[in-house]
């Protein structure tokens, strides 16, 4: 692929992906808590804390506010960005394999040529396999940013920060009154403290406003610091199986709706000398479409893949002397996908694998749709 068309690929997915992700993060905050709520217990340890996709909006918005809303924003917009770009980017360039690999078999496709919906669903899937390595990193830092309002009550020194939260900031003095004082000096294997994070962030004690969860830079480091470079992957398979069959889904729907409004619009008979370019509506429209089966394929993937990456977040370690053989026996491996998606079938069952299913469905729709009106709209603009 020439570089100034891997660029445009890459500057048009961009800023299509950064567009979708602004005005549709409330709603994928939701479906993240939605799906994370299910491996921790509610209020009364034995209901759900959110009701519905509605009911979480307003309960975020009631205890934190707007900026609750996009709480964890910088990740997911440099994450839709390099994801558009990325899956953009690879479908192009498996486009040309294909018709490279057409072209050494005797079968012409010149890149004029529309490829055929077969053809197209094999490089949708290939470049769905190739961005799932990209976006698991920060789909994880996403996740547990969404989360960590909902961590529950650990304020006892027998319970110690999630891996993910800053481990290295000093232990506040809780005074009387309920003001907070950082110590001048803290140590990591003190338990008879309270690190800042363990405690509860709804507490009447610590109101929320209060406290200042980590950002991105200081997840990443707590990742990396606990489970290595290897643990920024957590939850890849449930990304992987997403975004191949996800992938193959979206661009062979929007595909299909787009040459169908196309063909209903222009005589075939012109259709069969030229390609024309689709109408805005028309890629809007069929970009709505194909977000919609994209969203629903697989979802049960992303719920187990969602739940995989909150579980540390929500449900911190005991803490136990360093070396000891109970230290040992407790340190928990990273759930697997097939025993989490066991796990929570055997609980909730298969609507529990669609939890928050409508609230993505609700917002992929028009979110799928401004990124081919983007995407559409600037190879028309600039071809």
């Amino acid at each position: 692929m020439p570089a100034r068309v891997a660029a445009k690929e890459i500057a048009f997915g961009s800023l299509a992906g950064m567009v979708s992700e602004i005005l549709e993060y409330p709603f994928d905050l939701a479906k993240v808590r939605l799906q994370a709520q299910l491996i921790v217990p509610g209020p009364t340890n034995n209901a759900l804390r959110f009701d519905g996709p509605l009911d979480c909006l307003m309960q975020t918005w009631r205890d934190e506010g707007v900026r609750g809303l996009y709480r964890g924003l910088p990740a997911p917009i440099v994450g839709s960005m390099a994801e558009t770009a990325a899956i953009f980017l690879s479908y192009s360039a498996f486009q040309n394999l294909i018709r490279s690999v057409s072209s050494s078999s005797n079968t012409h496709l010149d890149r004029s040529t529309p490829l055929s919906i077969a053809q197209l669903g094999l490089a949708a899937a290939g470049a769905g396999f190739v961005t799932s390595f990209i976006i698991t990193p920060i789909e994880l830092v996403k996740c547990k940013m969404q989360v960590q309002m909902m961590n529950p009550v650990h304020a006892h020194p027998s319970t110690q920060s999630a891996p993910g939260r800053i481990p290295h900031r000093p232990m506040p003095i809780i005074t009387s009154d309920g003001r907070i004082h950082s110590s001048p000096t803290t140590s990591r294997s003190n338990a008879s403290h309270r690190l800042i994070h363990d405690v509860a962030y709804k507490s009447a004690t610590l109101p929320t406003q209060t406290i200042n969860p980590p950002g991105p830079v200081s997840l990443i480091r707590s990742i990396v610091d606990t489970h290595g470079i290897r643990g920024l992957w957590l939850g890849h398979t449930g990304t992987l199986l997403r975004e191949t069959g996800g992938s193959a889904a979206w661009f062979i729907v929007k595909e299909w709706v787009a040459r169908r409004l196309v063909a209903n619009r222009i005589p075939k008979d012109t259709l069969a000398h030229h390609s024309p370019k689709l109408l805005p509506w028309e890629s809007a429209f069929s970009g709505a479409v194909a977000g919609a089966v994209g969203a629903l394929i697989l979802y049960p993937a992303d719920t187990v893949k969602s739940a995989i990456q909150t579980e540390e977040e929500l449900r911190p370690r005991a803490v136990m002397k360093p070396g000891s053989a109970a230290s040992q026996s407790s340190r928990r491996l990273p759930s697997t996908f097939m025993g989490t998606l066991r796990r929570m079938y055997s609980v909730y069952g298969l609507r529990g694998l669609y939890a928050g299913c409508g609230m993505t469905v609700a917002r992929a729709v028009p979110s799928s749709g401004i990124i081919f009106l983007v995407y559409d709209g600037l190879n028309a603009w600039f071809a």
